[in-house]
């Protein structure tokens, strides 16, 4: 039987989540059959939300469904496209459906996606609607309302640790301490000397927040193709794909690329947790999440 997030975070020595893109339409069978792979493999299921500014299915609804088929969610919700009565109603709503875990962001700007011509909204950004949780949890809405039933959402936030410089996003992780955020699930990472010098600091600022046990789970993005390495190097931003890991899959056999980059994933966070260097770690295969299975078997963590 799955645990909730919140009992497994307090517990568990080593987290695997990973992440499900919903559907860019109604057909929401591969959906659950990726749930039905992994449900009993991570200890949590994030569904992005409208990731890259591309319209898809609502992730309240696919972490219900979720839910549905015996997984764990972890919702996300964006600052992008709603303002602050729109999130705080999503997140009652979310509450009331079952979900009881939050990822907050700020989201992607709009000229990314597949609707430019849309209007952004970013009334709140990612610590505030940390704080916006931190509220409804308490009973009470942004505007002092007492509420009818409060939630209890476990929140989470996001991290880049390979960010140049690093001190800004530093400045903003503790912002985002503060602000209730319980763990967070970063940025891809592929330098794990960078990622060291990170959590070393990161571990100087949870110190200072004094807000009790927190969870940093390390972002593992699959990498499919030294094409792909080499698009993130230069329009992604806060990633670095090294060059030998780039070369390492350029000379990949005819077909074997893919292959090539569940083994880089798998070798990764073998590294991170032999090492210790995390609380966990946070899949992201993007498309190809039926190979989330082949990763943690690479990794020797199956």
């Amino acid at each position: 039987m799955v645990r909730p997030f919140r009992e497994v975070l307090q517990e568990k020595e080593f987290l695997i989540t990973a992440e499900i893109g919903p559907p860019k339409g109604t057909d929401v069978s591969r959906l659950i059959h990726h749930v039905e792979i992994l449900r009993d493999r991570v200890d949590a299921l994030n569904v992005t939300d409208n990731q890259s500014a591309v319209m898809r299915v609502s992730s309240l609804a696919a972490c219900r469904l979720i839910l549905e088929h015996g997984g764990e969610p972890i919702l996300q919700m964006t600052c992008r496209d709603r303002n602050r009565l729109a999130l705080q109603s999503e997140l009652l709503s979310a509450w009331v459906l079952g979900v009881r875990n939050v990822l907050c962001l700020t989201g992607d700007y709009v000229t990314v996606g597949d609707h430019p011509e849309t209007k952004p909204v970013f009334d709140l950004d990612s610590v505030q609607l940390l704080q916006t949780v931190q509220y409804l949890n308490q009973g009470r809405d942004l505007a002092g309302n007492k509420l009818e039933g409060a939630a209890d959402f476990l929140a989470g936030a996001v991290v880049t640790p390979e960010a140049d410089p690093l001190e800004p996003q530093m400045i903003k992780f503790f912002k985002k301490l503060r602000a209730g955020a319980r763990f967070f699930q970063t940025q891809a990472v592929y330098d794990l000397d960078r990622f060291r010098h990170f959590a070393e600091q990161a571990r100087q600022w949870m110190k200072r927040a004094e807000n009790g046990p927190v969870k940093i789970l390390a972002g593992i993005v699959l990498l499919t193709s030294a094409k792909m390495a080499r698009y993130m190097n230069e329009h992604v931003p806060g990633i670095t794909v090294p060059e030998s890991l780039i070369e390492e899959l350029a000379s990949a056999e005819k077909g074997q690329s893919l292959q090539v980059g569940i083994q880089i994933a798998g070798r990764l966070i073998r590294q991170i947790y032999q090492q210790r260097l995390c609380d966990g770690v946070h899949i992201m295969a993007i498309g190809k999440e039926d190979r989330v299975p082949d990763i943690l078997a690479a990794a020797g963590l199956a």
